[in-house]
C-alpha cells in the first residue's frame, strides 16, 4: 500500500497574534489537533470540519472545530495543486461570538 503524502501546513505571521490571545495552556492541544486533522485529507468534510459559505472571515473556505465544548476554531484554505493547507486564523468561541486575536470576528 502506498503511503499518503502529508500536506504542508502554512502559517502566516498573524496567526501567532491569534494564538497570543488564547490561554497558553491550550496551545499544545491546538497544534496537535491541527496536525491530526489537516495533514491528510483537509478538504474532506467531517463532523468537526466543514466547508464555509462565502463570503467568510479571512476568505477562508474551511473551518475546523475542536477542544472543550468545540470552543476553538481554525479557519483555513486548501491548495490542492501545491498540496498545502493555509491556516488563516485561529480563534476561540465565546457564547455566540468568535474571538480572533481578542477581537470579535464572524464565520
Amino acid at each position: 500500500m502506498a503511503s499518503r503524502r502529508p500536506y504542508s501546513l502554512i502559517y502566516p505571521p498573524a496567526v501567532s497574534e491569534h494564538l497570543g490571545a488564547i490561554d497558553r495552556k491550550h496551545h499544545g492541544l491546538i497544534r496537535e489537533k491541527i496536525e491530526e486533522q489537516l495533514l491528510f485529507e483537509p478538504a474532506v468534510e467531517t463532523r468537526n470540519r466543514k466547508r464555509l459559505r462565502q463570503p467568510a472571515a479571512f476568505s477562508a473556505c474551511w473551518e475546523l472545530r475542536f477542544g472543550p465544548d468545540n470552543r476553538f476554531r481554525v479557519l483555513y484554505d486548501v491548495d490542492e495543486l501545491d498540496h498545502e493547507v493555509h491556516i488563516l486564523a485561529i480563534g476561540e468561541e465565546d457564547r455566540d461570538r468568535l474571538l480572533i486575536a481578542g477581537e470579535e470576528g464572524e464565520i
